[in-house]
């Protein structure tokens, strides 16, 4: 259900959603919803991307204190290769909005598109930097898949994955095409496809 949105009619128990992982190669795409509370406001509310790692690592631990509501959710590398990454990624913000255990009046969505949900949604381009209860939202879900790439870091050593988090840099495209695609990489995407396909055509040509 979609609507149209006037922030000046805005209520309680809205819901801020927003989503970090869509252009990596690797790794899952992470959501977060969060109703925020207003006797409990929360300072330094901005777009995680423009916000010290630090900074962002303060902030998720306020806002889990602070909120009325959050969930994060996310939807999985085989469901991003079998749905592609604009469904996933619906799909795991319906899921953290769904997870919330305080059913919202409406939720606002980062970006131009809203997932479908059981409450009426509004999208709002760039609300990560406009509407406190997203941009609470892009901490929550960049903090944890951050922290997922770290951990990855150390099981897949070689491609720096802690560094880039799984963005196609240079460095990693380097290691991926020299080491070949891992678990945790999308064969959906275009740049991990190619490099399945070279491994494979090296194995061909040594039966």
């Amino acid at each position: 259900m979609q609507m149209g949105l006037d922030f000046n009619l805005v209520e309680d128990l809205v819901a801020g959603v927003d989503e970090v992982g869509r252009g990596p190669l690797c790794g899952a795409v992470v959501t977060a919803a969060v109703i925020l509370d207003p006797a409990r406001p929360i300072l330094g509310l901005n777009d995680s991307k423009k916000l010290t790692e630090a900074k962002r690592e303060a902030l998720f631990d306020e806002i889990c204190e602070k909120a009325l509501s959050f969930c994060i959710a996310r939807a999985e590398v085989e469901e991003i290769d079998r749905l592609n990454i604009l469904h996933a990624t619906m799909l795991a913000m319906q899921r953290a909005v769904e997870g919330l255990h305080i059913t919202p009046k409406l939720a606002l969505i980062d970006g131009n598109r809203c997932p479908k949900l059981a409450v009426p949604a509004s999208p709002v381009v760039k609300g990560d930097s406009q509407v406190p209860a997203i941009a609470a939202a892009s901490i929550l879900a960049k903090v944890t898949r951050d922290r997922e790439m770290s951990a990855f870091e150390l099981i897949y050593p070689g491609y720096g994955i802690g560094g880039h988090k799984g963005y196609p840099t240079p460095v990693h495209l380097e290691a991926l095409a020299r080491l070949g695609p891992t678990p945790i990489h999308r064969r959906s995407f275009a740049p991990v496809r190619a490099a399945w396909e070279a491994r494979a055509g090296v194995l061909d040509s040594l039966i």
